[in-house]
Formats: C-alpha cells, sequence, structure tokens
C-alpha cells in the first residue's frame, strides 16, 4: 500500500475515502457531534500513526473501523469524566411537520428518537449494534474490531436491539422508527 510506504497522496486519498464512515461510526457511538469529531480526529491521527502495523490480514475498513471504535470508546470514558452539553430537553422532541415536505418531521424526531435511545445503551450493546446495523459489518469483522468472541458479538447485538426497542416503546414510540416509516405513503 503506497500509504504505507510514505505517499502523502495516498494518504490524503485513504483518509478521505473513509472519513464519512469513520465519523458515522464514532456519531453513533458518541451521540453527539462534538465527541464524534474529537473521536474522529482522534481516530485519524491513530491511523496514521498505526498504518504501519496494519498488516492486510483484515480489510483496510475492518482495522480502521476498530481504531475508530477504540477512539470513541476512549472520548466516552474521557467524557464520562466531564459534563455532558446537550440540548435542551424541549429541542431533542419531535419537531413540528413543515409544510411542503411530507415525512421530513417524522424522519427528523426517528433519528433523534434512535439517536436517544442508542445514548442510552450500555457501550457494551451500543458499539456492536452500531456496527452491524449503522456501518454494515458482518459478526466476523465486529468480532476482530472489538476483540471479542463471535458468540459475544450475537447475544450483545440481541440484547442490544432489544433494549433498544424497549427503550423506543418506553419512550412512547408504539413501533421501531424503521417500522413507522414503512407505514407512511
Amino acid at each position: 500500500m503506497a500509504a504505507q510506504q510514505g505517499d502523502r497522496s495516498a494518504l490524503n486519498q485513504l483518509l478521505e475515502q473513509h472519513y464519512d464512515r469513520i465519523y458515522a461510526v464514532c456519531r453513533r457511538l458518541a451521540g453527539n457531534d462534538a465527541d464524534a469529531s474529537d473521536a474522529t480526529q482522534e481516530a485519524l491521527l491513530a491511523i496514521v500513526r498505526g498504518l504501519d502495523k496494519f498488516d492486510g490480514r483484515a480489510r483496510f475498513s475492518t482495522w480502521s473501523y476498530r481504531v475508530a471504535t477504540n477512539a470513541c470508546l476512549d472520548e466516552l470514558r474521557r467524557r464520562g469524566r466531564r459534563p455532558t452539553p446537550g440540548l435542551p430537553e424541549h429541542e431533542t422532541h419531535d419537531q413540528a411537520p413543515q409544510a411542503g415536505a411530507p415525512g421530513v418531521a417524522d424522519t427528523v424526531a426517528d433519528r433523534l428518537d434512535l439517536d436517544a435511545a442508542l445514548a442510552e445503551l450500555p457501550e457494551e450493546f451500543r458499539a456492536p449494534v452500531v456496527l452491524r446495523d449503522q456501518v454494515g459489518m458482518d459478526y466476523a469483522e465486529i468480532a476482530e474490531t472489538l476483540s471479542i468472541p463471535a458468540g459475544t458479538v450475537r447475544s450483545r447485538i440481541a440484547r442490544g436491539r432489544a433494549r433498544l426497542a424497549q427503550t423506543l416503546l418506553d419512550s412512547g414510540n408504539q413501533d421501531p422508527p424503521d417500522q413507522r416509516r414503512t407505514e407512511q405513503p
């Protein structure tokens, strides 16, 4: 890989190619843009510093997600020791529909509901659920990324999804967001 051999252009291209998905993983794990941006920046630095250790046994994307997940989990641990900034409670609830944009308010509300539910999940469940449902990684890749057995990945995803569903039901949503979206015309 040219990036490993010091080609700055190749390195920039590699980082640009994977930035959006790394940020998406960090955003879902962190639950807010500020911590996700910090974690993404740390992940990109760690990728650059550790690129010589990438041996090609796994796909680069799998390896980079592992680095990003670790950076984000480290950010969450740091965040646990300081106040958590956030939106005022009244700004996190359903938005009023806008004229000319049917379904947009529901989609935004679903996203806010899902983000809030994900934020309530313990990180041991949040990371596997995000990597499976948001990133689309298979169980083996998640197991490698998180350094846990594949059976543990499966059970954490099942338990995490069950907790998500319960949280969404408890918050007043009678159906999970994906089901509500499909029922609309």
